[in-house]
């Protein structure tokens, strides 16, 4: 390789200006991109932390390449200082020192030691003095290991930010259900499991993001599952606290709606005797009982807890007002409902009454005042609706004849 480096033309001393030139720019190149790699957040995250598993194995993997670079890129440096000392000693350099400036520049000048040769480029009788490269080939082995180093780097750094990110927002959920839980006093099982859990997830995204990687991408399920359930936790410590804030208007208005219910209640009794007198066989729903059960719930719930359970008792509290304000709620909506039911049915006798008066003037129009068919129905209808209990279907079906017998004589007179 001597001799033929020997044997070529060398370069004159404009070339070797213009390629010390070139190799400058080319190293200072180099050297910025290897800093910046060094500086990148995933690259800093990467060196930096104690990691474990896969991505203990990427790290060691990532920190020989790194050192594989910068051993390079110091030959290189050598080497071309070594150049540049050498024209700098001469201004104008003769045929040798030109032939030593082209050796240096474009010839195999970089020895690697025997140790810094690749395994895969060695052989079973390898040279002990190691391997020759020129400046270029330098670079071209370089090249490879910064865009893999590179690549990686930022697949770690987009997988760790996401998991980090992520974790993060959990850890903050957790502390705000921690602080309730405190101010609260007492404990709280479900807290304790999940942040137990979240204790765990956080080591491994800490020291193994890799593990919770799939294709590349950060796997978040584990982090989303454990943030709602820390959510739903946190959402209930929160009504214990505004039950507890609160708890005297809460059970004031517990007792507001309850008071209403009984109202109603007794709205629906009434309403039901007065249907069971003025209709006959009437269809009617159960009698509304319920006030006097949540009447009991709520005095159960009226004094305010103590001792060290969960939440301090608020919570395990919070969820009973809560179940109960739900209950009164739907039991006065169906004691409403059921008021409107049994009412209907005296609302429709006066809807009956009220269309009897009106075929009768309708009749009364067409001249069937002295019809005795047409007078008999009607004195039959009226006999139905106005007689208490009043039988609703047979009022109903004479109501539709005595109509009918109305339509009738109209389109007789038509004709």
């Amino acid at each position: 390789m001597n001799d033929a480096w020997a044997a070529r033309p060398p370069l004159d001393r404009d070339g070797a200006d213009r390629a010390l030139a070139h190799l400058r720019d080319e190293k200072e190149r180099i050297s910025t991109a290897l800093l910046e790699l060094e500086g990148h957040q995933g690259y800093q995250l990467l060196n930096g932390a104690a990691l474990d598993g896969k991505t203990r194995r990427v790290q060691d993997e990532v920190r020989a390449r790194m050192a594989e670079l910068w051993a390079l890129f110091d030959h290189y440096g050598r080497v071309l200082g070594e150049a540049e000392q050498l024209r700098a000693r001469h201004s104008r350099p003769d045929r040798q020192r030109l032939a030593e400036l082209t050796r240096l520049l474009a010839g195999p000048s970089v020895e690697l030691p025997a140790a810094e040769v690749p395994l895969e480029r060695r052989t079973l009788l390898a040279v002990p003095s190691g391997e020759r490269l020129t400046l270029q080939a330098v670079v071209a082995r370089m090249t490879p290991l910064y865009e893999d180093v590179a690549k990686t780097v930022a697949g770690i750094d987009a997988v760790w930010s996401a998991l980090l990110s992520r974790l993060a927002d959990v850890e903050a959920e957790q502390r705000t259900a921690a602080g309730l839980l405190a101010s609260l006093g007492g404990t709280d099982p479900d807290l304790d499991r999940l942040t137990a859990e979240l204790g765990t997830v956080a080591a491994v995204v800490r020291g193994d993001p890799l593990a919770l990687a799939s294709g590349g991408r950060a796997d978040t399920g584990r982090l989303d599952a454990l943030r709602t359930a820390l959510a739903d936790v946190r959402r209930g410590l929160e009504e214990a606290h505004r039950l507890r804030d609160g708890f005297a208007d809460r059970i004031a208005g517990l007792g507001t709606v309850l008071d209403e219910l009984r109202g109603t209640e007794a709205e629906a009794r009434r309403v039901r005797d007065e249907v069971h007198a003025k209709i006959a066989s009437p269809v009617l729903p159960d009698a509304p009982d319920m006030s006097a059960t949540l009447a009991d719930r709520l005095s159960a719930v009226g004094r305010p807890p103590h001792g060290a359970a969960r939440g301090g008792g608020w919570n395990d509290l919070a969820e009973r007002v809560t179940d109960l304000e739900r209950a009164m709620n739907a039991a006065l909506d169906q004691a409403r409902q059921d008021v409107e039911v049994v009412r209907g049915l005296l609302d429709r006798r006066e809807e009956l009454r009220g269309r009897l008066q009106a075929y009768r003037a309708k009749a009364a129009r067409l001249g069937g005042s002295e019809d005795a068919e047409l007078t008999a129905i009607y004195e039959r209808a009226r006999e139905l609706l106005w007689t208490s209990p009043c039988d609703l279907r047979e009022a109903t079906a004479t109501l539709a004849g005595y109509q009918q017998a109305i339509t009738s004589r109209a389109k007789g007179a038509e004709r």
